[in-house]
């Protein structure tokens, strides 16, 4: 007989490639981790992972075996959700400036984490309505930026910030073109700031709703925009010789309020999800 929670764990692992991240998600630690995949291995006589210090990849038979792995935990969730019909219901924000475009893998993550018959509903935004939206008690858990120094919430890792140029850029006389989000972004706060303070003469040349948009921007070649590893990680930087003063890193945490097993298990599973793309 297999044993269900083991192969819960071999899906989590096979999802996140990496046994540490899958025992955050599950509420576990990564010895129990493997203990309990190899337990499973000892089982059906095969071996499910190659392992290595950094990396963890399916064998062949893993791969074989993932599908249906999916398909028999898919069962059990259905079963369970026949008999346990109370809905529940959970509401995400996340800063655009956090993650950006790179949300549909850590919602892939979060709704797995997810009793069959939950709802989710999710909110995108800048960092401060996201948090205001968590301290008025409309969103149970957010993902958001902030300056270091400030309190609260679970700090999951830091995102440096870089001015991010169009490929080939070169900066001639003048004030340095900006492509920001509009006020209240501390991005964009901090940015400004430190330009001045720099006695750097600045415009701004483009206001995008979205980090989305700030980055086609600036491929366009409309400007130089402030952004994090995360979101503008495939651009180049501002070279040191422009003089225009290096970003501050700022933390990206998440807020969390988890009243339930529900709530629980998202949270772990959005927090090993974001610490893997801060990774």
């Amino acid at each position: 007989m297999l044993d269900l929670e083991s192969v819960r764990l071999f899906a989590l692992v096979a999802e996140y490639g990496n046994l540490t991240r899958a025992a955050q998600a599950a509420g576990t630690v990564q010895p129990v981790v493997s203990q309990r995949i190899k337990s499973l291995e000892g089982v059906l006589g095969k071996r499910l992972l190659d392992r290595s210090p950094r990396l963890v990849r399916l064998t062949e038979a893993g791969a074989a075996f993932l599908d249906h792995a999916r398909t028999l935990l898919a069962a059990h969730d259905a079963a369970i959700a026949a008999v346990d019909i109370v809905p529940s219901h959970i509401t995400i924000g996340f800063s655009d400036h956090a993650l950006g475009a790179h949300f549909d893998l850590t919602l892939k993550r979060v709704r797995m984490a997810l009793p069959p018959h939950a709802t989710m509903a999710v909110h995108l935004g800048q960092s401060a309505d996201i948090r205001d939206r968590f301290e008025g008690g409309l969103i149970d858990l957010a993902i958001v930026r902030r300056e270091h120094g400030a309190e609260g919430g679970e700090i999951l890792g830091t995102d440096a910030l870089q001015w991010r140029v169009p490929p080939g850029w070169s900066w001639s006389d003048g004030p340095l073109p900006l492509v920001l989000l509009p006020p209240p972004c501390s991005v964009r706060a901090v940015a400004i700031r430190l330009l001045e303070q720099a006695g750097i003469p600045w415009r701004e040349t483009f206001t995008g709703g979205s980090c989305l948009a700030l980055v086609a921007a600036v491929r366009a070649g409309l400007g130089v925009a402030p952004l994090g590893n995360i979101i503008g990680g495939g651009l180049a930087v501002v070279p040191a010789s422009t003089g225009v003063p290096p970003l501050p890193p700022s933390q990206i945490v998440m807020l969390a309020r988890t009243p339930n097993l529900t709530t629980s298990a998202a949270a772990r599973a959005l927090a090993a999800s974001v610490r893997d793309l801060l990774a």
